[in-house]
């Protein structure tokens, strides 16, 4: 499974970095390298800015589902929760500070994916289109032809719990999860 092909798609270093991390810090390391033996990838590292099959990504994912038996959308979204500090700390600077969970996923498409495309024109982050449904309700519409939107869950919820909003913020999958179009109500408690 090692090396990129012509026309395959691929995916930024950094995910498969943060990926081996969560899997260290949610298992161990030995169940690193068990998941990417058994999947055929000879490498026992990834570098950060270097590009990858996304195949790999699903391979690995789908042998830890095997081995845990948990579904692989939900290690998907576990991991879309743990990304989230990383991903506020090397993104820091687009982010303002008076910024909270509705402010922040108003904001995620233009400054958040905006810069990632802006540092590494290689890379195609999901389209998010998110739409205010009131004072209190958002709706994200994911659009991924990778089908990742367990990931996009979990980011946010991760930033709800980052800005300590959990209790107030619920999450709610409002269409089948492994669609290239999903979409995902927010709701915020006591947000005036």
């Amino acid at each position: 499974m090692e090396g990129v092909e012509h026309g395959q798609d691929v995916m930024h270093g950094s995910i498969f970095v943060l990926l081996k991390r969560y899997v260290e810090n949610t298992f161990d390391y030995s169940t690193w390298i068990r998941l990417l033996e058994s999947v055929g990838i000879e490498r026992t590292s990834y570098l950060m800015h270097e590009m990858y099959p996304t195949d790999e990504l699903f391979a690995i994912v789908g042998k830890a589902s095997e081995a845990t038996g948990t579904p692989a959308y939900d290690l998907m979204e576990s991991f879309g929760e743990f990304l989230v500090p990383d991903l506020l700390l090397v993104y820091k600077k687009y982010v303002k500070p008076e910024w909270r969970t509705y402010e922040m996923l108003l904001n995620t498409e233009v400054a958040m994916h905006g810069a990632v495309k802006k540092e590494d024109a290689r890379t195609s982050p999901p389209k998010l289109l998110v739409t205010k449904q009131g004072p209190s309700r958002l709706i994200v519409d994911y659009y991924s032809k990778r089908r990742m939107a367990g990931v996009a869950v979990g980011i946010i919820r991760g930033i709800a719990k980052h800005y300590h909003e959990s209790d107030k913020v619920s999450v709610t999958r409002l269409t089948e999860p492994h669609a290239e179009r999903v979409q995902i109500l927010v709701d915020f408690r006591n947000r005036t």
